[in-house]
């Protein structure tokens, strides 16, 4: 039996109804005028991430339809309710914010956008104990039993909460593990601290020592610069070497205390001086024609080279103290249209760990091995592109050649610490356009295991966008047009960078 309910009870109830109602349209109309700005920071969420396509409308559409039935006055109790398990829901999903995720976002926009994290928990909190009382006045109107109440609020709140939870541990899964192409972006990664202007555009990263930066230089390439960490002084050293007479085509330079080396596998050669003389003696000569290379010691070298049985590119190591000096892995690479541009990528070295990282150019795959180049790990990046989307014509003499323009997937990368930094060329769901064309997007992954990390923007220093990186335990190092650049990584960025055999002697010399 029905009770005739005191005028200030229905009062409130009134009252409390059309505070959510102003509060799910206004809500849910300033998201739909800005829908595609909604589903980014949805899909900046450390909780929703992986949702965030599905999540955006669904909530726009449930906020417009509890208001709808909280207008009517026969639909008003199930509009609570609905407005009881929404509220519910969002402060379940703050707390989680707060407690549990790996970085707290902006706070969302709309009616309480100057509200912080923990003045919208307290805020929801609020409107939640509103609907509870207005849900508990209308009952009892209707003369329903105390327990009945309880077990029509309270059950179906646990359920909602507990919806939130299980799509919070889905999505960190998803993001990290099976990622559907939707980018992290944390607050403030790096940070920009100072830039130094080289005079030119030509140079590239050929490592560090002793608190130096050292580069290379396409055009002058017997010539290796260094610069301080500090990005205060500029150095440079006319190297020569003991033999000129080859016919060079691509010299580079590398350096890996206390050494630095010069090359040209299409000599093939590798010369070997000392860091603070410039002299450079031939250590290896004609031992392997080779396209890139990387020094694991001061005997010992990993290199990229074409297979002479297959005609595909192939990996493998030098070792200049041991006969055959030469082991190729043949099956590391592995083809999906000609085996050479295809396999395609960038070799890199990890300093703090001693490893070795093959990221291709053409699809969402890099390798990771040891210093014996035995395959560690196969991990993916987040992109979608696993195959590589290139167009390639046999020629008569058995070359191959592009026939159109190949679909680039991933750009520049460096590694350390087994966290791989990976420029990579193609936009993901959710993504500003204005962004990518203002910054150079950088995609981070673990190298010990499949997981993303996140990503953040590299700025373009005005029409120059970065051309290469570097990184260290503390430091980003950029070039970009004429510029060095260094940017600060965050704690949460450092956190991540693993220890490894080659830490101590990484330590050694490097005085940060």
């Amino acid at each position: 039996m029905g009770k005739v309910l005191p005028k200030y009870q229905l009062l409130f109830v009134q009252v409390v109804s059309y505070l959510y109602i102003l509060l799910f349209v206004y809500a849910s109309f300033s998201k739909l005028l800005d829908f595609e700005n909604f589903q980014v920071q949805l899909a900046q969420s450390p909780l929703l991430s992986a949702y965030a396509g599905t999540i955006a409308p669904l909530v726009i559409s449930t906020e417009l339809f509890i208001a709808l039935l909280l207008c009517l006055r026969k639909t008003r109790l199930t509009g609570l309710y609905g407005s009881l398990f929404l509220m519910v829901a969002f402060t379940v999903y703050i707390y989680l914010i707060l407690n549990y995720s790996d970085f707290i976002p902006c706070s969302c926009g709309g009616i309480i956008e100057k509200l912080g994290w923990t003045e919208h928990l307290i805020f929801n909190i609020a409107f939640a104990v509103l609907a509870l009382i207005a849900v508990i006045i209308l009952e009892k109107e209707k003369g329903t039993k105390a327990y009945m109440v309880l077990v029509k609020s309270i059950l179906p709140s646990l359920m909602s909460a507990g919806i939130v939870v299980v799509v919070f541990l889905s999505s960190e899964h998803i993001i990290k593990e099976e990622n559907n192409f939707i980018r992290r972006f944390g607050q403030h990664p790096i940070r920009d601290e100072k830039a130094y202007d080289l005079g030119v555009n030509s140079y590239y990263f050929a490592g560090i020592s002793g608190g130096q930066i050292y580069l290379g230089n396409v055009t002058t390439p017997l010539v290796i610069t260094s610069i301080d960490t500090a990005l205060t002084t500029k150095q440079a050293v006319k190297i020569r070497i003991d033999h000129t007479g080859h016919p060079f085509r691509s010299i580079q330079v590398r350096v890996l205390q206390p050494y630095f080396y010069v090359y040209d596998g299409n000599v093939p050669v590798i010369y070997r001086g000392e860091l603070g003389d410039s002299l450079a003696h031939t250590i290896s000569f004609e031992d392997s024609y080779f396209s890139q290379l990387e020094v694991i010691d001061s005997i010992n070298f990993v290199f990229r080279a074409q297979s002479s049985k297959t005609k595909t590119q192939v990996l493998g190591k030098l070792c200049l103290n041991q006969n055959p000096k030469v082991t190729l892995n043949e099956m590391l690479l592995e083809k999906q249209v000609d085996g050479m541009f295809d396999t395609d990528g960038q070799l890199l070295r990890d300093d703090r760990t001693g490893t070795f990282t093959y990221i291709y150019a053409y699809r969402n795959e890099f390798l990771v091995m040891d210093r014996n180049v035995d395959l560690l790990r196969k991990l993916h990046t987040i992109d979608t592109i696993s195959r590589a989307q290139i167009q390639v014509r046999l020629l008569a003499d058995g070359s191959h050649r592009m026939d159109a323009p190949p679909l680039l997937v991933n750009k520049k990368s460096a590694v350390y610490g087994q966290v791989l930094f990976n420029q990579s060329n193609l936009i993901g769901k959710f993504e500003s356009r204005e962004m990518w064309q203002q910054t150079a997007i950088v995609d981070m992954y673990r190298t010990g295991k499949q997981e993303y990390l996140g990503s953040f923007y590299v700025q373009n220093r005005g029409k120059n966008a970065m051309s290469r990186m570097f990184a260290t335990d503390k430091h980003l190092f950029v070039l970009s047009g004429n510029e060095i650049v260094r940017y600060r990584f965050a704690p949460a960025v450092m956190q991540y960078f693993k220890t490894g055999e080659a830490e101590n002697l990484y330590k050694s010399r490097q005085p940060f």
